[in-house]
């Protein structure tokens, strides 16, 4: 596919691509631990806490992508290809492919393990308030963001969609095209792991292995965004990823409340 490669692509519009770009990787990452400590809190008393939270991360995602929208629009030289608004052009080759294979299978397996409760069993304990200066573990602060009631599902499901468009349009049309830009038309190698850091430090509020399970998902939407010349199979694969999370009933998550 053919990328930017130079920021001069984006006119009157490049340093505010620039700025964008490094908010997604120096910004974001704050602002999620920020938000996520401010959940775990409200957790303690609110329960209305998780459809609150869900509430804002739509109001920050949409918003977030409509901005990068109109710095899109306002950039004379970079099409709509060159951000992945097209059908794809080609299919995976065999070694995106195959790694798709292995992505796929790990969410059933994961999946299924969920709705059993096998992988919340090793789950560490919820820390009480007193017993250290940290939060719950990122485990169980992950799990803290599952919908329990008919009601949070329904949003936790417009939050997955959300997932699917608003951060493959951000972290691979976007961002890659400035990436790009920026240095000149770079490997697609270097393409992929600059997304695969990139969105594994959005996740950070997750711990470290939710950065790392969350930057390889993140380079493998890259490669086969940059694979098939279009972010539709990375928006309909994550927000399958994320929805697959309604599979898991209630009745297996955690009760305890985080705490502060």
């Amino acid at each position: 596919m053919s990328l930017p490669a130079s920021i001069a692509d984006f006119g009157p519009a490049a340093l505010a691509a620039v700025v964008v770009a490094a908010y997604l990787v120096v910004g974001e990452p704050v602002v999620g631990q920020v938000l996520h400590r401010r959940f775990e809190g409200r957790l303690r008393t609110d329960p209305h806490a998780r459809r609150s939270f869900y509430r804002r991360l739509l109001v920050l995602e949409w918003g977030l992508s409509v901005l990068v929208l109109v710095i899109w629009l306002l950039s004379p030289d970079v099409d709509a290809a060159a951000v992945g608004l097209r059908w794809p052009t080609q299919w995976p080759g065999p070694v995106t492919g195959a790694v798709l294979v292995l992505v796929l299978l790990f969410v059933v397996v994961s999946t299924r393990a969920l709705r059993g409760g096998a992988l919340l069993d090793t789950a560490p304990p919820v820390r009480r308030a007193g017993e250290g200066r940290h939060a719950e573990p990122a485990a169980h602060a992950t799990l803290a963001l599952l919908p329990r009631t008919p009601g949070e599902r329904r949003l936790f499901t417009l939050v997955g969609v959300t997932a699917g468009v608003c951060e493959e349009w951000l972290y691979r049309g976007f961002f890659l095209a400035v990436v790009s830009a920026v240095a000149g038309g770079p490997s697609v190698a270097v393409l992929v792991a600059v997304a695969a850091v990139a969105f594994g430090l959005a996740h950070a509020y997750q711990g470290a292995v939710g950065v790392v399970t969350t930057g390889v998902l993140g380079g493998v939407m890259a490669a086969l965004y940059l694979g098939t010349g279009s972010l539709l199979l990375p928006v309909l694969l994550h927000a399958a990823i994320d929805l697959r999370f309604l599979l898991v009933p209630a009745r297996v998550l955690p009760t305890g409340r985080a705490v502060a």
